[in-house]
């Protein structure tokens, strides 16, 4: 991974991680829109180009973190709050990216799977330029108080995910298992 391109596809594919644990340094909002740009180039049905991306504000990421504390309050306690609230405060970057919402369960299907191919093509296109993300998602983002704050109807869109990004900390290790495993002759 670097800051500075080019690289090879594959080497990209391979070197990107999930980024839990991230710098203080800001990324800045010109390399989010740059890799979301491209991002749109990803596979859609018949053209849907069904993704809207919510590059948040710090007012905004305040609001879902105290959304997140009082849920977590009331479901897990003060310490299992306490601990959420800090580890969000402390993550630089976010990201919201939503699907299109459709008439038939299939477009709606196909949708999603666009914004999965293009959530995809960000984090790959953020990790040549040395920053990591983190896909979460979670009952957070399924709540009208989430869609609220971000300023999105729920019945116009889905939220596939929020993105956290920033330079990394640390870069985990990983192995996948062997190709044989899921590539099947048939």
């Amino acid at each position: 991974m670097s800051r500075e391109g080019p690289q090879s596809l594959e080497s990209v594919v391979l070197s990107r991680r999930t980024i839990h644990l991230f710098k203080k340094e800001q990324v800045s909002d010109e390399l989010i829109e740059w890799a979301a740009d491209i991002a749109c180039w990803a596979p859609n049905h018949f053209l849907t180009e069904p993704w809207k991306y919510y590059l948040l504000s710090n007012r905004l990421k305040d609001q879902i973190i105290d959304l997140n504390y009082r849920e977590n309050l009331s479901a897990k306690g003060e310490r299992y709050a306490e601990v959420k609230k800090n580890r969000w405060q402390n993550i630089p970057g976010w990201l919201v990216i939503t699907s299109k919402r459709a008439k038939t369960e299939k477009e709606e299907r196909e949708n999603y799977a666009a914004c999965c191919c293009a959530a995809q093509n960000l984090m790959l296109l953020l990790w040549t330029r040395g920053v990591g993300v983190k896909w979460t998602t979670g009952n957070i983002i399924e709540s009208i108080d989430f869609a609220n704050i971000i300023g999105f109807t729920v019945n116009e869109e889905k939220p596939i995910g929020m993105f956290w990004y920033g330079y990394p900390e640390t870069i985990g290790k990983q192995v996948r298992q062997p190709i044989n495993n899921v590539l099947l002759r048939v």
